[in-house]
């Protein structure tokens, strides 16, 4: 069970997951130490799976978001396609999916051309892919992949209680 200063601290580690547990803990009036306890206890039980930094894709020339239906001529419970989809590095996302198409697939290439060279020459070493839909974004509105935990703490504000005017 997760209690309000782990939301808290969830909260401020999604906005920055460089912020110190100095910062943290002065943001929630605790003492860094209690801060580093419980980020260690939301890493062990699996709350906390990572940290990683935001890359700009069209700063590095991955600038196509594209999105991928596919159907397979799997067995229903089978995943190796998505395996093997997984391997891909252009591959962002690999969806199990319920309805006509067996996977959505979400992807980063730099062009069209790029686009086609990983549909041929990895998608179509896949024999078990039947058919693709695809999908190519013109313009992302929002892209996240921030959670919405409850209750949301704004960061920018400080989670500090009124202090008592001294005489």
């Amino acid at each position: 069970m997760i209690d309000s200063i782990d939301l808290k601290i969830l909260n401020i580690l999604q906005n920055n997951s460089r912020t110190s547990n100095v910062d943290i803990a002065r943001d929630l009036e605790m003492v860094p130490s209690a801060i580093l306890e419980r980020i260690r206890k939301l890493e062990e039980r699996g709350l906390i799976t990572g940290y990683s930094a935001s890359i700009n894709p069209h700063e590095i020339g991955l600038g196509l978001l594209v999105f991928l239906f596919i159907r397979t001529d799997e067995k229903v419970g089978e995943i190796e396609v998505a395996k093997l989809l997984a391997k891909i590095p252009e591959v962002l996302e690999v969806h199990h999916v319920a309805g006509e198409d067996c996977y959505l697939i979400k992807l980063r290439v730099k062009d069209t051309g790029h686009l086609s060279k990983v549909m041929r020459e990895r998608f179509g070493q896949i024999h078990s892919i039947r058919s693709t839909r695809t999908t190519i974004v013109l313009e992302t509105i929002k892209e996240t992949s921030r959670l919405p935990l409850f209750p949301q703490v704004d960061t920018a504000e400080k989670t500090k209680r009124p202090r008592k005017p001294r005489d």
